[in-house]
C-alpha cells in the first residue's frame, strides 16, 4: 500500500512538473493569398497552437491563472506549395497583482516571417537544431516573452530565457531565412534579442520590473507610490533613449503601452506630470497626440 501511494505521489508530481506555462490563441489569415479555402491555413493555425500551448518551455509549475497570455495573428500574404511569405503580430500581457485586470508586455510586429510548411508536418523544438524557421521562430518569441515576463517580476529575471532565444538566433543563422542576423536591419529578431542582452539596455530591463512590480503591482494598495514608480521608470527610459535613440525596445515598449500610460496619469494622484510628458514626447513622439490628452 506505501509503495502504490509512493508510485501515485511520483506520478502525480511528474504531471505538476510538466505544466504548460503559456496560454496562446493563434489566428491565420490568408485572405490575400485568394486560396483561404485550403485546408493547409487552418491545419497550421490548429498545429501551432497545439505546438505552443503543449510544449515544456520552463521548468516552472503554474496554475491556469499564472499562464502567460499571448495572442499572435500570421498573415500570409502569398503561397506556393509549401512555401509562406508572411507577417506575425506577437502580444502578451500579464495579470495585475490585486486586481482583475491584465496588463499588456510585449507587442511587435515581424514583417520578415517567411518560412516553409507541409500540411500535418510535426513542429518540434530542439535547442541545438534548427529544422525549420516556423519552428525557430516560434520558439524565439515564446523565450522572448517568456523573457519578457520574468523581467517584469524579478530584476533582470529573464535573463536565462532571452538566451536561450540567443541560442535560437545562433541556430537558426545557418538559414537563409532573414532576421536572424545583425544585417537584416533595426526590426529583426536578431536586434530585439542582441538588445535585451547588452549591457547598455539594462536600464530598460531594470524600468520593466519597476513599471510593473513596483508600480502597477501596488496601485491597489498605495496609488500615489505605485504612480511614482512608473515616474521613475519613465526617467529611466529616457535615459536608454538619450544614448540609445528609437530603439526597437523602446518603440515596441510604447506599442504596448501607450493607452495605459495615457490612462494612468489622467486621474488620481498628482504627479509632476509635465516632467513625464516632456519624458514622453522625447521618447515616443509618435504617440504625442495621445500625451498631449494628459492634462497638467
Amino acid at each position: 500500500m506505501k509503495r502504490f501511494l509512493v508510485l501515485v505521489i511520483a506520478f502525480i508530481s511528474f504531471f505538476s512538473v510538466q505544466a504548460q506555462e503559456i496560454n496562446c490563441q493563434v489566428t491565420v489569415e490568408a485572405q490575400q493569398t485568394g486560396n483561404t479555402k485550403l485546408s493547409i491555413f487552418k491545419t497550421l493555425e490548429t498545429s501551432l497552437q497545439e505546438f505552443i500551448n503543449d510544449a515544456n518551455w520552463t521548468q516552472l509549475n503554474l496554475d491556469d491563472h499564472e499562464k502567460i497570455n499571448c495572442n499572435i495573428f500570421i498573415n500570409v500574404t502569398d503561397f506556393d506549395s509549401n512555401n509562406f511569405t508572411a507577417t506575425i503580430q506577437i502580444q502578451s500581457s500579464r495579470p495585475i497583482f490585486g486586481s482583475s485586470a491584465s496588463t499588456p508586455v510585449f507587442n511587435f510586429k515581424d514583417n520578415q516571417f517567411n518560412f516553409n510548411y507541409t500540411e500535418f508536418q510535426p513542429l518540434d523544438y530542439n535547442p541545438n537544431t534548427y529544422s525549420s524557421n516556423l519552428v525557430s521562430g516560434i520558439s524565439f518569441y515564446m523565450y522572448t516573452i517568456l523573457g519578457l515576463d520574468a523581467d517584469t517580476f524579478a530584476l533582470q529575471g529573464g535573463q536565462k530565457y532571452h538566451e536561450e532565444a540567443r541560442q535560437i538566433v545562433n541556430t537558426a543563422q545557418q538559414s537563409n531565412k532573414k532576421g536572424w542576423r545583425a544585417s537584416d536591419g533595426n526590426n529583426s529578431r536578431f536586434r530585439i534579442n542582441s538588445d535585451l542582452l547588452s549591457n547598455s539596455f539594462s536600464k530598460y530591463r531594470e524600468a520593466l520590473y519597476i513599471y510593473h512590480r513596483e508600480g502597477l503591482d501596488v496601485f491597489h494598495k498605495d496609488p500615489e507610490l505605485a504612480k511614482n514608480k512608473i515616474v521613475e521608470s519613465i526617467q529611466l527610459l529616457r535615459e536608454v533613449n538619450n544614448s540609445r535613440p528609437n530603439s526597437i525596445l523602446l518603440r515596441t515598449f510604447f506599442d504596448a503601452k501607450s493607452n495605459e500610460v495615457k490612462q494612468i496619469f489622467s486621474g488620481g494622484p498628482s504627479v509632476s506630470i509635465k516632467e513625464v510628458v516632456n519624458n514622453l514626447n522625447s521618447i515616443a513622439p509618435l504617440y504625442s497626440k495621445q500625451w498631449a490628452e494628459i492634462s497638467y
